[in-house]
């Protein structure tokens, strides 16, 4: 078994992973065994179910939709220790089928040109079908690339985009891409927030928000008006097109820490209808487990409020590593490192008041380890109000196990 991912209440979690020593070979599909909750918890997929772990496993990200059944995502772990990218398909018998439609490094070697270790990259697609994802390593320069998959005849090609050099372009893009109208893609690495153009049949590069403390694994948000959000270890930031070619960047929002605030913001904030944002930070709050905030735009900026905080994992929860989905009505959904007997995370509901009330905190489900362990990705939600997700840890070996693609079901 591999050494798992840990987390401190008091902070962000700290990200060690240790590379799998022994591998699983028995193909599992199970339905999590769990005291009676309002909802049900299924594991639609449980990772090196595959012999010699050819399936990948260590989730970090969460999961693309293609709209049509199937769900896209990467894993730290592959065939030769650098990462994959897979697919989840229903299998028309109730269940999924996962393939790898790329294996990083396959040609192994230290260079692994095409990239290598995709850990908290999220994939996202074109209007032609097209994926596009970063790895952290990897490339020509070792410093993680900008890749794009491509779909032809039932197989996929990869395309390295841009590799990072670390001479003023940065390193490490820790998180996935976002792209606009024009298809340019946006991401964060050591040096910021960069921009890649297409041009001439290559891609170019350009830091357009140096700032220190950038949580390169946070990834962004954009607007309708190309307007980009993100974190940094202790601020939310706008950069704005500034409508001659160039960006301006502003600090919106300041964290002051616990017990006035939250503090550690590690995800993105999502935005909803009138252009408020969303987010968690993965301590602070009244009892230093972590927040859920909203953030207000009007005449004099930007005004936070502190939506709920998290009172313990045994509580409660703790830890709200991940970002968080909204619905229709308001209601916000997300997860969190620490909850629970097994103390393996939670997922969790925060309904909106009516009138001046607060918001209320239902826990949707706790994690057992054999369902999965320690959800680090951003939910996504269906039309029909499921939630689908990813844990890192955890699955039908118990702990250390390489991680499950999850659903719960309303």
């Amino acid at each position: 078994m591999h050494s798992g991912t840990t987390w401190t209440p008091g902070g962000a979690g700290a990200i060690r992973k240790v590379l799998p020593l022994t591998i699983l070979s028995a193909l599992l599909l199970i339905v999590a065994v769990t005291p009676a909750q309002a909802q049900t918890e299924t594991v639609l997929y449980n990772f090196c179910s595959q012999p010699n772990c050819s399936d990948g496993g260590d989730i970090f990200s969460g999961l693309t939709s293609d709209g049509a059944g199937n769900f896209y995502g990467t894993t730290g772990f592959g065939v030769q220790g650098n990462g994959t990218v897979f697919e989840l398909s229903p299998n028309g018998s109730g269940g999924y089928n996962e393939t790898v439609i790329h294996a990083f490094c396959s040609g192994g070697g230290n260079s692994c040109p095409d990239g290598a270790d995709p850990y908290f990259s999220n994939v996202i697609f074109d209007s032609q079908g097209n994926l596009y994802g970063t790895t952290s390593a990897g490339g020509a320069y070792g410093f993680g690339v900008a890749f794009e998959l491509s779909p032809l005849a039932g197989t996929w090609t990869e395309t390295v985009l841009y590799s990072f050099a670390n001479n003023g372009d940065g390193a490490g893009p820790g998180n996935g891409l976002i792209m606009d109208s024009a298809g340019n893609l946006y991401g964060t690495n050591s040096a910021g927030v960069f921009e890649l153009r297409p041009s001439g049949g290559n891609w170019t590069e350009q830091v357009i928000y140096s700032v220190d403390g950038a949580y390169d694994r946070s990834g962004l948000t954009m607007d309708s008006s190309g307007n980009i959000f993100g974190v940094t270890n202790s601020t939310v930031f706008e950069v704005s097109p500034n409508g001659q070619g160039g960006w301006n960047a502003n600090v919106i929002y300041s964290f002051p820490g616990y017990a006035r605030d939250g503090s550690s913001p590690a995800s993105a904030p999502v935005l909803d209808q009138a252009g408020s944002l969303y987010g968690t930070t993965a301590a602070g709050g009244s009892h230093n487990y972590g927040t859920v905030y909203k953030l207000t735009s009007g005449k004099n900026g930007w005004t936070e409020k502190r939506l709920y905080s998290f009172k313990s994992p045994k509580k409660d929860a703790g830890a709200p590593f991940a970002g968080v989905v909204l619905d229709q009505t308001g209601n916000i959904y997300g997860t969190t490192l620490g909850g629970g007997t097994d103390d393996a995370g939670a997922v969790f509901e925060l309904v909106p008041p009516v009138g001046k009330g607060k918001y209320e905190e239902k826990v949707l489900w706790y994690f057992n380890i054999a369902d999965g362990e320690w959800p680090y990705g951003t939910l996504i939600l269906d039309s029909a109000g499921n939630l689908y997700g990813t844990t890192n840890d955890g699955g039908s070996g118990g702990y250390g196990e390489y991680g499950t693609v999850f659903e719960v079901t309303p």
